[in-house]
């Protein structure tokens, strides 16, 4: 009787674009960069997304609920009172990035052009940026989340649109795409992200990359006037005294909400879609 015939062992190699080994390498980095291009192109294509509202800030900032509720509990164990206290005072910039949010996604829906939405983008995490996707999502519209993988815990933000939930490796490609469908920015108080987003896009406007004519709101004046020495950049001769007309400050929601849909009318409905 002949014995069976031993099966012969395949050595197929996998494809180049399905070699993970391979992807993950550093030879290979050029090509997830250029993924995290061509992914969220694709989906911005595919759900009309070409203008878009920024908003950035804070991740640490807490809801009025959130921080009413914390301060209760620190009076009430006599620790941190004082941090408890902080965050109940920035809470309001939390609400008026919801308002702001909603208000700016009603306006936009309300449009004649309906392929010509302006869609609230954030970088999908905590704090103000939960805040201003929870605005637009109250107000029924789509709005994006740009997040980035940090070593901190991943934070779910349930106001994103799930289909506009994009996720990023590399800083600058998050950037990017930020600043590349943006015809406007409002920046609320942050930390080290919010003044390198803050510092970038000013860059970009100052120096003509980026020549597109769009409203800049720095909310909260009091913070940006203590963090940031505007008036000396200029006294100091580092910056042109014209420089600080880049953009405005205020701590009204009226006035962000009118600066923001008087520059989108004027400079943005005639020119849809990505203008660097």
């Amino acid at each position: 009787m002949d014995k069976p015939r031993a099966e012969k062992q395949s050595h197929r190699q996998p494809k180049a674009y399905q070699n993970t080994r391979f992807l993950e390498s550093k030879d290979a980095r050029a090509l997830r960069i250029l993924s995290e291009y061509l992914e969220p192109l694709s989906r911005f294509k595919r759900y009309g997304v070409q203008d878009t509202i920024v908003f950035m800030g804070s991740a640490r900032l807490l809801s009025q609920e959130a921080a009413a509720a914390a301060l209760a509990e620190a009076e009430r164990t006599g620790t941190g009172v004082a941090a408890a206290r902080t965050a109940a005072e920035l809470s309001v910039y939390y609400e008026a990035a919801r308002e702001l949010a909603h208000r700016l996604t009603d306006w936009s829906k309300n449009l004649d052009h309906e392929e010509r939405r302006f869609v609230v983008c954030t970088g999908g995490g905590p704090g103000i940026m939960e805040a201003a996707n929870r605005g637009a999502s109250e107000a029924k519209g789509l709005n994006v989340g740009l997040t980035i993988s940090i070593p901190n815990e991943e934070f779910d933000n349930p106001f994103v649109s799930r289909e506009l939930h994009v996720h990023f490796h590399y800083f600058f490609m998050r950037k990017f795409w930020f600043v590349y469908l943006a015809k406007a920015v409002v920046l609320f108080p942050g930390g080290f992200g919010t003044l390198d987003e803050l510092f970038e896009i000013l860059t970009l406007v100052q120096t003509r990359k980026m020549k597109k004519r769009m409203p800049i709101v720095l909310f909260g004046a009091k913070f940006w006037n203590e963090v940031v020495n505007f008036d000396a950049l200029v006294k100091y001769g580092t910056i042109s005294p014209g420089d600080v007309e880049l953009f405005h400050r205020t701590d009204s929601i009226d006035e962000a909400y009118d600066i923001v849909t008087r520059g989108l009318t004027e400079y943005a409905l005639g020119s849809p879609g990505a203008v660097l």
